[in-house]
């Protein structure tokens, strides 16, 4: 018997709230609906000061958890008034939150997601399943990236060799191998969307570098691409995951600041669009080098400037995960769906193998309306 279940997502780009309405069985998932629910760019401004330490953290970081929730809850509402469907006939909602803080490596690691889960659930009146990381950082993984596991569940493939790689704010891969024998593996490979979309906004108020026109009007400067690709994150070997905390404006001007030699702003756009595609193909190749075919998803996915470099350097086809019954833009929201379900039928949805855990857990915590 089918179950429907409501997938919410924002990820580290702070784009927009994308909503998910999916037909779970044992044998398919299906979206039935989907929404890009827009952020208000107060609220878009207090999450991006709330990703790097400031004044008065915990009064601010209350109120916006409020504010997440109730933007949570209209986006969920308005899915609703859309599709037709209403509250009684969906069995829960999968929350992931808004990332504000990610610290796996530290002496007492932690991760962070706000959006007040029990508002979600009293403002929709459906049970609503949060906090989905913090149960796989607690049997020691990195607690990110949980969706290799539904990429396992959705896209495995019985002969091919396949990569989903997800560009958003952090860009990770999911390697699916064809042999059943070998684990299912995968990790951020570093910025996706993030470093270029915030110099862009810097220097030109765009919110993102449309189809890429600004990187490919531009040859990247190799010695700005060397200071860059010299970050210990691209060396260091995985279980691992990253975000803001790392990888911002901050850390451009820095490098730049370092390399004291004026390059002009379209030059370090095009690096930084290199810098996300030797990144990711550099991880590709040397963890998933039988690789025959790389599913994309995410926001970078309508990116034509840093699709074709990825598809040139890696000379493996690209394709969208279109092509394979989920629209690029909802894979992750349609994840969080299918992780609630996960959690309602007491089922884990981490893989030890991908996050580092010591076994596998049941993720999330549940608001029961």
């Amino acid at each position: 018997m089918p179950e429907y279940y409501i997938g919410l997502m924002s990820g580290t780009s702070i784009d927009a709230v994308d909503v998910v309405l999916a037909q779970i069985d044992e044998q398919e998932i299906k979206v039935i609906a989907a929404h890009t629910h827009s952020i208000p760019i107060s609220i878009k401004q207090a999450i991006f000061d709330l990703c790097q330490p400031g004044e008065n953290e915990i009064d601010r970081m209350g109120q916006l958890d409020h504010q997440l929730g109730n933007l949570f809850a209209e986006a969920t509402n308005r899915l609703l008034e859309q599709s037709g469907f209403n509250a009684e006939q969906i069995k829960a909602i999968g929350s992931h939150g808004q990332t504000i803080r990610h610290r796996p490596d530290t002496d007492y690691p932690f991760t962070l997601q706000i959006a007040n889960p029990a508002l979600i659930c009293q403002l929709s009146n459906i049970t609503t399943v949060a906090d989905f990381r913090r149960a796989d950082m607690a049997a020691g993984g990195q607690g990110a990236p949980l969706v290799p596991a539904f990429h396992d569940a959705l896209f495995s493939h019985a002969t091919k060799d396949r990569v989903i790689l997800n560009i958003g704010g952090m860009a990770n891969i999911s390697v699916l191998p064809a042999d059943e024998n070998i684990e299912v593996s995968g990790f951020d490979t570093g910025p996706g969307n993030v470093l270029l979309n915030a110099w862009i906004s810097e220097h030109k108020q765009q919110p993102y570098d449309e189809n890429g026109a600004w990187s490919s009007s531009f040859t990247y400067d190799q010695n700005l691409l060397k200071h860059l690709l010299s970050h210990p994150y691209f060396k260091k070997q995985p279980p691992k995951s990253t975000g803001r905390e790392t990888f911002d404006l901050t850390w451009i001007k820095e490098v730049l600041s370092e390399l004291r030699e004026t390059i002009k702003p379209g030059i370090v756009q095009s690096t930084l669009c290199e810098l996300t595609t030797r990144s990711i193909v550099d991880a590709i190749k040397n963890h998933a080098p039988k690789t025959t075919e790389i599913l994309v998803c995410g926001g970078g996915a309508h990116n034509r400037d840093l699709i074709s470099r990825i598809e040139n350097q890696s000379q493996i086809a690209v394709k969208l995960t279109d092509e394979f019954g989920i629209n690029a833009d909802y894979v992750e929201a349609t994840a969080f769906a299918w992780f609630a379900k996960q959690t309602l039928h007491m089922e884990p949805a981490n893989l030890p193998s991908v996050t580092g855990a010591k076994h596998p857990v049941i993720l999330g915590a549940i608001y029961p309306r």
